[in-house]
């Protein structure tokens, strides 16, 4: 089963009803549809947009400010008052008849202006109840709170989710959380209830390196953001592979150029950096598509080499092949 065209018809209705959907708020809307759809060999990879973060050039650490302002001018990166803009992406990757969610989303962990992975997962055209496999590369509220809809009930009833052995064993446990740091101490209570229906249901798998995964599927090891964060390889076929590899970089228009400048919020900054440029560099060297959670929506493209550092280069636009 690829997209069918009905799918592409819903979007293209949206998108020419946009203007005749605004609505007065005092709260931006998302431009409809917050989907984007990608060929990569056998996969057909939808990005699914679920809002933007604010994060402040001051959570950089291991680089200049000087730097950092020199990096960012004339990058045209939105900024206010509470930071540079920064957004959320989630990825539907379809192979035949089976789906695969990597990465959920907010939900309502984050306020107003997101959480909208599972309306636009509806827009592109899917059922929730039709994904197999959930895929997470850590255990973050952006990345998890999702599981769950606007109600609290699981998101994903036939789904089977995976998380690394490692980030479940830190932020499932209380007791890691009362030596964590105070400023991530609120995620720890998000992420067991988020994933509480699916222990219950038996559907939650924590695996380790070297375990079975789903077919086509390799977790490759990235910790330092978070003890067991994982970036997932999706094989395409014909030669072409997916990486999809969650929060390798939280800052684009400096991470590329300086991957030595780490996110305040790593919970390992020397592992981050390393496991930053071991995956820019796998990806440059393999020419793998790479999807990232907080690179600009729909956050498809390639890294290519520059040096000592490396550089982002979006995907084209282009439409999918005939089927």
């Amino acid at each position: 089963m690829s997209f069918p065209r009905m799918r592409l018809l819903a979007a293209a209705l949206l998108l020419a009803a946009g203007p005749a959907l605004a609505t007065t708020t005092h709260h931006p809307q998302a431009q409809v549809p917050g989907v984007y759809h990608q060929q990569v060999g056998e996969l057909e990879v939808t990005a699914l947009f679920d809002g933007t973060v604010a994060l402040g050039r001051t959570e950089l650490v291991g680089i200049a400010p000087g730097a950092v302002t020199r990096l960012l001018d004339h990058r045209y990166v939105p900024e206010d008052g509470k930071g540079l803009q920064t957004a959320v992406n989630a990825y539907l990757v379809q192979r035949g008849d089976h789906l695969t969610l990597v990465d959920t989303g907010t939900a309502g962990c984050f306020g107003p202006g997101l959480g909208q992975v599972l309306g636009n997962l509806r827009k592109a055209g899917y059922d929730p109840a039709e994904v197999d496999d959930v895929l997470l590369t850590h255990a973050h509220p952006d990345h998890l709170c999702g599981l769950l809809d606007a109600q609290d009930r699981i998101a994903y009833p036939n789904a089977t989710v995976w998380l690394s052995e490692a980030d479940a064993a830190y932020w499932l446990d209380p007791a890691s959380e009362a030596g964590a740091p105070q400023g991530v101490r609120f995620a720890f209570a998000l992420a067991r209830k988020a994933v509480a229906p699916y222990v219950a249901s038996g559907s939650l798998r924590r695996f380790s390196p070297g375990q079975a995964l789903p077919q086509g599927v390799t977790a490759l090891d990235s910790h330092g953001h978070t003890p067991g964060h994982v970036s997932w390889k999706l094989d395409g076929g014909n030669g072409q592979s997916l990486l999809v590899w969650g929060d390798i970089v939280h800052f684009h228009a400096v991470q590329f150029a300086q991957p030595q400048a780490a996110f305040d919020a790593d919970s390992d900054r020397t592992a981050a950096i390393a496991s930053r440029r071991t995956m820019m560099a796998q990806a440059a060297d393999q020419d793998w598509w790479v999807a990232g959670a907080h690179l600009p929506f729909p956050g498809l493209g390639h890294v290519r080499r520059e040096g000592d550092a490396f550089a982002w280069v979006p995907g084209e636009y282009a439409p999918l092949p005939t089927r």
